[in-house]
């Protein structure tokens, strides 16, 4: 059995020159698998499994040795030329590099710590079709059915270009997995094309806008479908990388969001508070200027010279009691109207 094994590899590993290729992808697979069983056991606090890397309280995300995995493969493989068997360590490098990078890429599609949310799923998805795509470049198969050496014929330039455009019509109708592989596999992405798009889609809001019964017929396939297969897909996705956090993950960066948002609040009204003011001393500034232009009524200075010594004193201001006018006489037809006991005027000479 092992044998038979070892046989087989070298034909069609060794032999066929993938031996970089496969240790690529062996390297992918296995930095996946064991930094996802690593924050897994983080996640259930396990005291026998050490903990997250944070030097001095800052949290370094396996991401960061992605990088460096990455920087080394791909700078070795050109500071050796590719030869072996340095191209096989570095291409050994460079898979692990990949798995790392791959598994944090939800974090930097969304530049937020949603690991554990739902979109954390998205490095799900990045992981697995980057080692579908790198297992059919292993077994054969290459972008658009290219095959090199072959004599360019405009019967096959024509072939992948209709093909690249079936995939991109896939890939707008919402079908990722089969708009991606169908760059790989040609013949595949016409399924995506040819069947409905998803309601949420850009091919749906572009086409079924003015199309009520289709997308209707979307829907339901979407719910009947689509349902059941992302069911299936969560409960796989739960099996290989952890059921997600019931509260948001990304919660933290909310409240992080909202006091941004104060702030600009904040800014823009002590701003706003800045020009009043601003208008304010200068009202005063040019009513200065006109009083000083203005010729000086010495009472009048003095009187608010006054006042302002009274308001800072803390006392009540005081003003002149106006006389007020006499009553009018009443008219002469009005004498003969007086209430009775009223003592008569005197008469006038």
């Amino acid at each position: 059995m092992i044998s038979a094994l070892l046989d087989g590899y070298r034909e069609h590993i060794v032999a066929a020159h993938k031996q970089p290729l496969f240790l690529l992808l062996t390297g992918f697979i296995c930095s996946f698998v064991l930094i996802r069983f690593s924050v897994r056991m983080i996640r259930a606090e396990v005291r026998w499994w050490p903990g997250n890397i944070t030097p001095g309280g800052l949290h370094i995300h396996h991401m960061v040795f992605g990088l460096g995995f990455l920087l080394l493969g791909g700078i070795g493989v050109f500071a050796t030329g590719g030869r072996s068997p340095w191209i096989d360590l570095f291409g050994l490098c460079f898979g692990i590099g990949c798995g790392l990078v791959l598994d944090e890429f939800a974090l930097i599609l969304h530049l937020d710590d949603v690991y554990w949310g739902e979109q954390g799923r998205k490095s799900v998805d990045a992981v697995i079709l980057g080692i579908l795509v790198t297992a059919l470049l292993l077994t054969g198969y290459v972008p658009l059915g290219v095959v090199p050496g072959q004599d360019t014929r405009w019967g096959l330039i024509a072939v992948i270009s209709v093909n690249a455009l079936v995939s991109i019509v896939a890939l707008l109708k919402g079908k990722m997995w089969t708009g991606l592989l169908g760059i790989m596999v040609p013949g595949l992405s016409w399924i995506g094309a040819i069947r409905l798009a998803r309601p949420g889609s850009p091919w749906a809001r572009w086409r079924y806008t003015g199309r009520p019964r289709r997308m209707q017929r979307a829907v339901r396939r979407e719910r009947l479908l689509h349902a059941r297969a992302d069911r299936a897909r969560t409960w796989l996705f739960d099996l290989i990388a952890g059921a997600p956090d019931k509260v948001p993950a990304h919660h933290a960066a909310t409240h992080r969001v909202a006091e941004r948002m104060a702030a600009r609040a904040t800014a823009h009204l002590d701003a706003h508070a800045a020009r009043a003011l601003a208008r304010r001393h200068a009202r005063l500034a040019d009513r200065r200027a006109t009083s000083a232009a203005t010729p000086v009524d010495p009472v009048r200075q003095d009187r608010a010279s006054l006042r302002r010594r009274t308001v800072r004193a803390g006392r009540h201001r005081t003003y002149a009691v106006r006389p007020t006018p006499a009553a009018p006489e009443p008219h002469t037809s009005d004498r003969h109207h007086r209430l009775p006991g009223a003592r008569p005027r005197p008469p006038r000479h």
